[in-house]
């Protein structure tokens, strides 16, 4: 073993103690971060995912301009053969049409604006989980019924159940007159207030009759396998629509704008956090580093008098702090994967966590991925800064001159 290896090793146990408490903050810290990273970057994956399940999709085939002003007249031509056409190029069922349009919506007593979505009853449950969210009375069946399934807040609101019938007040396509009487066949919850309160839908065919749209819609929806293969099947829906002038792809980002943002503050914060933790555990490193330079001192001196230059002395400190954090960073990473392996089985929640958890869209109970990312990188940034902390250390052995004593033999005269 090479000799500055070895005396590097030896002088760290010089004194266990300090050392087992600095490297058990080290490790201390690397669990923490590994499970706390696995822990968030799953809940965004959960987050993304289940938020888009529930409505947008991953992407969606609309006119230009529709995803910042939805206006009635920006429509698809032919949205249902044009979804179908997806479908079968892509060889996927997790493609639907949809349309919008904004009506008044009157019980016997109340009346209330939303959003109706006129949607084909047999392919939006491949993309929407909605129609599995029916707590009362079934989801649309017939693509030309006059009926329409509601939130339970808005059912709340219009005092209404299933069966009873609301009169729809709006304007078609063309800028007419439109209404129609139609009858609540279900009633979903989908835990989201805004959603239950303001979406409801009706069958795309019946939706066009009542808003003159001739066929055309507003939307085709796709769902990806995962949010993984989003892009790459984006840029496959658009080599097929590309022919088709006046029509654009957008993803979810453009879709649902305020979700990467909620995602990016949160991060801000968590690194901010992160941040403390590493300077604090910097800081340990530093202190233990430094005590130990001041402490042998005299010894440094002495080998420096036999000619060890103070560049070698400072590599030795450097490897002292770089066999430490090594060591914090095995022992981290292995209890913080496999407390995250457990967690990932076993799920995570805490008390109180399921109101939170229901306002952006995730389950009660977490389950943290284990990746290569968030294990390790949590940990390399402690050793970088463990490295980082003990150049100050090294940094003063520079500036240590060993004391020259003249030696002169004693005179007779002294002698006498």
């Amino acid at each position: 073993m090479n000799i500055v290896l070895r005396l590097a090793w030896r002088n760290i146990w010089r004194q266990p103690r300090r050392t087992w408490l600095t490297t058990g903050a080290m490790v201390f810290s690397n669990i923490l971060l590994v499970f706390m990273i696995s822990l968030q970057f799953g809940m965004y994956g959960l987050m993304i995912n289940n938020t888009l399940q529930v409505f947008s999709g991953h992407m969606q085939v609309q006119a230009p301009g529709y995803v910042d002003d939805a206006k009635m007249r920006q429509v698809v031509d032919d949205v249902q053969p044009l979804a179908a056409h997806l479908r079968e190029a892509l060889g996927s069922d997790t493609v639907a049409a949809r349309a919008r349009a904004f009506a008044l919506a009157s019980s016997e007593d109340r009346t209330y604006g939303i959003a109706i979505y006129g949607v084909e009853p047999r392919h939006e449950p491949r993309v929407s989980n909605l129609p599995g969210l029916v707590e009362h009375g079934r989801y649309l069946q017939d693509d030309d019924a006059y009926e329409i399934v509601i939130g339970s807040v808005l059912a709340r609101n219009l005092q209404v159940a299933t069966g009873d019938e609301l009169t729809l007040l709006g304007s078609g396509v063309d800028g007419s007159f439109a209404a129609a009487v139609v009858v609540v066949a279900g009633i979903f919850e989908s835990g989201v207030k805004d959603i239950d309160r303001n979406i409801a839908q009706m069958p795309l065919t019946a939706f066009q009759d009542m808003f003159y749209m001739n066929g055309a819609g507003h939307q085709v929806v796709i769902l990806a396998p995962s949010l993984a293969d989003a892009p790459a099947l984006q840029a496959r829906v658009e080599a097929l629509v590309g022919a088709d002038d006046g029509l654009v792809v957008q993803d979810w980002d453009a879709l649902q704008p305020g979700l990467r943002q909620a995602i990016q503050a949160d991060m801000s914060s968590a690194f901010f956090m992160y941040g403390i933790l590493v300077v604090l555990v910097a800081f340990s490193v530093l202190n233990t580093q430094l005590m130990s330079v001041l402490e042998r001192t005299h010894e440094f001196g002495v080998v420096m008098a036999l000619g060890m230059k103070p560049g070698l002395l400072g590599r030795i400190v450097l490897l002292e702090s770089a066999l430490m954090g090594l060591l914090g960073f095995v022992l981290g990473v292995i209890a913080g994967t496999a407390l995250t392996a457990w967690l990932s089985v076993r799920g995570f929640t805490m008390p109180g966590m399921d109101e939170m958890a229901a306002q952006f869209n995730l389950p009660a109970r977490i389950y943290p991925p284990v990746t290569l990312l968030s294990v390790g990188s949590g940990p390399f940034v402690v050793f970088v800064f463990t490295l980082l902390a003990s150049v100050y250390p090294a940094w003063r052995l520079r500036r240590l001159h060993p004391v020259c004593l003249l030696y002169t033999s004693p005179s007779p005269r002294d002698e006498d």
